[in-house]
C-alpha cells in the first residue's frame, strides 16, 4: 500500500482544518484536487479515513491513526531536512510558533534578530488568545509556544525567559493618580475594564484582588490590549494590563501606572512545547535565543516608558 508525502501532507491539512476548502486554501491547491488526494490515499490504504455529518466532517478511527502517522512521518523528515542543513553549515527550514497577544510586543524583536542571523528560515507566527495558546499546545501544533505560566495538570515543558509584571493603569487625570501605596480595597471600588476570560492578565488580577476577599467592578470586557488602553484613555475605568503594553504610551501621557500596594505583579513569560516532543534544529536553536536574549529584548521595549508619564511618581 504505497502512499506518497503529498497525500500524507493534503491529508494532514484537511484533517486539520476539517475543511476541503480551507486545506485547498492552505496548500494552493483547488478543492478537487484536494479531495482526490484524499480520495486515493483512502483507496491505497483499504480504510475510510473521513466521513461527513451534516456540513462537518470528521475523522474515523482510522483517519486518526493516519494523521498521528503522518504528523510524525513529515515532522521527522522535517527534522531530518534541518539537521543535515545544519551540518552543511547552513540553519533552514520552518520554525512555528504560537504567542498570546501580549508577547507581540517584545517577540518580533527576538524574531528579527534570529531570522538576520539564520536568513534560511521561515516563520509561521499565530497571534491569538491564551485558550486558543493552550489548545495549540496541547494539539502539538506549533514548535513552540508562548505564554504566560501554563495551567497545572498540563504535561509540557516550560522555561521562564523574561519577566511579565503587570500594573494597573488609569488615564492622566484619574483622581488616585498621584497617591502613593493605594490600598486595593479602595482601588476595588473603582470600574475595571478586563480581558476576556482565559486570559492570563486577567487571572492574574483576579486572584490577586480575590485572595483579599474583593472582586473587581466589571464594567467592560475587552478581547484586545489596545482595545482597553483606548477605553481607559476614555475614561471608562482602570485596568491591569502587562508592563509590556505601556511602552509606547510613555510618549503621550495618556495612561499613567497606578502605585497600588502589592503592585506590579511579578510573572514570568515561558516558552513551552509538549513534553516528550523532538525539537527540530531550528526550534532547540530559537529557544537558546529565547533564554539568551528574551529579558534584553522586553528591557529595550520598556525603554521608552517617561517615569513622570508611565511609572507611579515620586514625591
Amino acid at each position: 500500500m504505497p502512499v506518497s508525502l503529498r497525500q500524507l501532507r493534503v491529508f494532514q491539512a484537511v484533517a486539520h482544518h476539517a475543511s476541503y476548502t480551507r486545506a485547498a486554501e492552505e496548500l494552493n491547491l483547488t478543492q478537487p484536487a484536494v479531495f482526490a488526494q484524499v480520495k486515493l490515499l483512502e483507496d491505497r490504504l483499504g480504510l475510510p479515513l473521513m466521513e461527513r455529518i451534516g456540513k462537518r466532517i470528521y475523522l474515523t478511527d482510522a483517519g486518526q491513526v493516519v494523521v498521528e502517522g503522518a504528523r510524525d512521518t513529515l515532522e521527522g523528515l522535517d527534522r531530518m531536512k534541518m539537521r543535515l542543513a545544519d551540518m552543511r553549515g547552513l540553519r533552514e527550514g520552518r520554525l512555528r510558533i504560537a504567542i498570546v497577544s501580549t508577547a507581540q510586543y517584545f517577540l518580533p524583536r527576538l524574531l528579527g534578530a534570529f531570522c538576520t542571523e539564520n536568513p534560511g528560515i521561515e516563520v509561521a507566527l499565530t497571534v491569538t488568545n491564551r485558550q486558543a495558546v493552550l489548545a495549540r499546545l496541547v494539539g502539538n501544533e506549533d514548535d513552540l509556544c508562548i505564554l504566560g505560566t501554563p495551567p497545572e495538570g498540563l504535561d509540557v515543558i516550560a522555561t521562564a525567559i523574561a519577566d511579565n509584571p503587570l500594573e494597573i493603569v488609569a488615564r492622566h487625570d484619574h483622581p488616585l493618580v498621584g497617591s502613593h501605596n493605594i490600598p486595593p480595597e479602595r482601588v476595588a471600588r473603582e470600574p475595571f475594564i478586563l480581558r476576556e476570560p482565559g486570559s492570563g492578565t486577567r487571572l492574574a488580577g483576579e486572584r490577586f484582588f480575590t485572595a483579599r476577599g474583593l472582586t473587581l467592578p466589571m464594567r467592560m470586557e475587552l478581547g484586545s490590549n489596545e482595545a482597553i488602553k483606548q477605553a481607559v484613555i476614555g475614561g471608562l475605568g482602570l485596568a491591569v494590563l502587562a508592563r509590556d503594553t505601556l511602552a509606547l504610551e510613555g510618549q503621550t501621557g495618556l495612561l499613567r501606572v497606578l502605585d497600588v500596594a502589592g503592585f506590579p505583579l511579578l510573572r514570568q513569560w515561558q516558552v513551552a512545547y509538549p513534553r516528550g516532543k523532538h525539537l527540530s534544529v531550528v526550534a532547540e536553536a530559537f529557544l537558546d535565543h529565547l533564554v539568551r536574549n528574551a529579558q534584553k529584548a522586553v528591557e529595550a521595549g520598556a525603554a521608552p516608558m517617561a517615569p513622570t508619564q508611565i511609572l507611579p511618581e515620586a514625591g
